[in-house]
């Protein structure tokens, strides 16, 4: 009776392993700083934390597969070019979403095809659209920094990077809200998840089931593109210009939301409601640091460490 219980709670606090941690960040950096838990800081965390987590959300597509994405920050830079560019030209809101969306979408179905009809390998394929589309971003943008206008498109475009409904919502985090309710049914209620958790647990099982193996990765790749796309909007929006450099290692946070969210890098694992625990968590983190004065460069170093105990964390868990 006593062992039932306890492998009860160890179950429980593996299932749960993120929401934990979480929590314990937030007791101790609230000891760390007293400005942490102040609700003008936690609402900053959470706009910091929402262009990430729609990124992780798409990424997390191609991990669940058993693949990675760390092109998705180029994505960010150059759709959110194109959004400047476009606004710039007071061209209607709805227009430049839609753009920007589709140039993710057609950055995602690139790398779907290579790595679905060509069987190479998730990491070089995105490698090098990462260094493609970083190098369009430069030249798109001739290098220089594309500043949006004061126009009506520009006041509408920049609402949803800063703009707050009934007073305390901010769009970028409401936009987040969106994505994951909606990842969170395609992953969860659908045929489609089911058959991409199948692929990423056993591929060669599922082609054998009579799945379209290579369709479902092709779709999940878009997906991934079309966020990468979508967050590459809202930080543009949000920052009111277009920096050559925007999206630099954004992969990096994105992906450590997700394996910290408790995806598995093998594939065939992952809860989307986790993964936003993972940005959260990363989101804190950056947050505490920035409070303390910690230097950008230790920063970098933080994160992989961090990244490595999670995978340190999903080996044993699996084990």
């Amino acid at each position: 009776m006593e062992s039932k219980t306890t492998n009860k709670g160890l179950k429980f606090i593996n299932n749960y392993r993120q929401v934990i941690i979480l929590l314990a960040e937030i007791i101790i950096f609230s000891l760390i700083s007293s400005r942490f838990l102040s609700v003008g800081n936690l609402t900053n965390v959470l706009k910091q934390v929402s262009i990430n987590a729609i990124l992780a959300a798409g990424v997390s597509f191609a991990i669940i597969l058993g693949g990675i994405d760390i092109s998705i920050g180029s994505v960010v830079g150059f759709t959110g070019a194109i959004a400047a560019a476009l606004v710039v030209r007071d061209v209607p809101l709805v227009v430049v979403i839609l753009a920007t969306l589709a140039i993710g979408a057609v950055a995602g179905l690139i790398n779907g095809v290579f790595i679905a009809y060509f069987d190479l390998q998730p990491m070089i394929v995105t490698l090098a659209t990462l260094s493609v589309f970083r190098g369009a971003t430069l030249v798109f943008t001739n290098g220089a920094t594309v500043a949006m206008s004061k126009g009506a498109c520009a006041a509408s475009f920049k609402f949803l990077g800063s703009g707050r409904i009934f007073g305390f919502l901010y769009m970028p985090v409401l936009i987040m809200a969106l994505v994951f309710i909606v990842v969170y049914y395609v992953q969860n209620k659908t045929s489609f998840g089911r058959h991409m958790y199948a692929v990423g647990g056993n591929e060669d099982a599922a082609y054998l089931s009579g799945l379209n193996v290579r369709k479902i990765k092709l779709m999940c790749h878009v997906i991934c593109g079309v966020l990468a796309g979508l967050a590459g909007a809202v930080m543009c929006a949000r920052v009111g210009s277009a920096q050559p450099t925007a999206g630099e290692s954004y992969e990096m946070d994105a992906i450590a939301a997700c394996v910290v969210g408790g995806t598995s890098l093998r594939g065939g694992e992952g809860r989307i409601a986790m993964t936003l625990v993972g940005a959260i968590i990363i989101g804190m983190i950056n947050n505490i640091l920035n409070i303390m004065n910690v230097s950008s460069y230790w920063q970098t170093i933080v994160k992989g460490v961090v990244i490595l105990a999670a995978v340190l964390m999903d080996r044993k868990s699996n084990n």
